[in-house]
């Protein structure tokens, strides 16, 4: 308890910045707080930056955002708001660290529907992939430390893309079975769709390996690796230098050779292991859901307006944050027991 109400106090601050909190009704102030809290406890150079999204299930038509659209929380199309999130991943632990409500283009087309729901004005439409790149760029300017984005196929190419190599971040993103690939500047030829390309590899391309530990034990997949060519990072950023390679990172089921596609940016000689760990690094995003739906009540709000929902979000990162901290200082190995020295005679 007494770790608790230290973490509480030390997040809730004093005097302007506490009152920053109370009176920005973005609840932006919160938001940069936490995230700035849990850098302290999680900070990791080698961290990894997860985007995802999730579904919050709704009745009716007020509620800022609602819409028929697909969310993965149900596996169908249904009547919800989507909220795109931003997990910080490293061996210290993991937890959200921004967040944003998306509005469908039935939202951002109805001013009328804006003001009522208290949408801040001037906001336009913006694809989930915008939304990830302004939270990727605003860990930046925050100075998060991190190397590395891992999201699925939603996010998979254009800004993001460009946008993570103009910063030096590596990434692995998913894309879709038939998204093409080719490579260049001196790689083995290699044309085609993901799909055409894994169908193509010969069975010695494989290598079994763990995506890391989940709820049910080493995460195992047998996975391919293939470079399509080295680049130097000045191409996207003139004060940055060293050759990145981009490659095609394929992940097969070893119950049903089911298969998935990432596309790869990484220094150059980075090894197969490393990407697949850094997927693997996605498994915490959806613990992060799982666990601040069941137990901080993530999806469990009757707000309608875009505030009430900032503020119910950015209230359970808060929580979610210290219950991250306080595992993190829980696990950490005890100090060495110090020998008492005898009194003198």
């Amino acid at each position: 308890m007494g770790c608790l109400a230290t973490s509480g106090a030390r997040l809730a601050g004093c005097g302007p910045r506490r009152r920053a909190i109370r009176g920005r009704g973005r609840w932006d102030a919160l938001r940069d707080i936490v995230r700035d809290y849990l850098i302290e406890t999680l900070a990791a150079d080698d961290a990894v930056l997860v985007i995802d999204e999730t579904g919050f299930l709704k009745q009716g038509k007020a509620s800022c955002g609602v819409g028929r659209q697909y969310t993965g929380s149900a596996g169908k199309i249904t009547n919800c708001q989507i909220g795109v999130f931003a997990a910080y991943v490293s061996r210290h632990g993991h937890a959200f660290i921004d967040r944003a409500l998306y509005l469908p283009k039935a939202w951002t087309s109805d001013p009328a529907r804006m003001a009522a729901a208290h949408v801040p004005t001037g906001t336009a439409f913006a694809t989930k992939p915008a939304l990830a790149v302004q939270m990727i760029a605003r860990a930046i300017a925050a100075q998060v430390p991190f190397s590395w984005v891992a999201a699925d196929s939603v996010y998979g190419v254009g800004d993001i893309e460009l946008a993570l190599r103009r910063a030096g971040k590596g990434y692995v993103l998913g894309v879709n079975a038939n998204h093409h690939f080719g490579s260049w500047a001196g790689k083995p030829p290699i044309a085609g769709t993901a799909n055409e390309i894994a169908q193509s590899l010969d069975p010695s391309a494989w290598q079994r390996l763990s995506a890391g530990e989940g709820t049910k034990g080493t995460r195992l997949h047998d996975w391919a690796y293939l470079e399509l060519a080295d680049l130097d990072a000045c191409e996207y950023d003139e004060e940055q230098s060293g050759l990145w390679t981009r490659g095609l990172l394929i992940r097969r089921s070893i119950a049903d050779g089911d298969l998935a596609f990432f596309t790869t940016w990484c220094p150059a000689e980075t090894n197969i292991q490393a990407l697949v760990s850094v997927e693997g690094h996605r498994w915490a995003i959806e613990d992060s859901f799982e666990t601040t739906k069941n137990e901080l009540g993530l999806d469990h709000n009757e707000t309608r307006s875009w505030h009430g929902w900032h503020r119910h979000v950015s209230l359970v990162m808060l929580a979610f944050a210290m219950m991250a901290a306080i595992r993190q200082r829980a696990n950490q190995a005890p100090p060495p027991k110090r020998m008492r020295t005898p009194p003198r005679r």
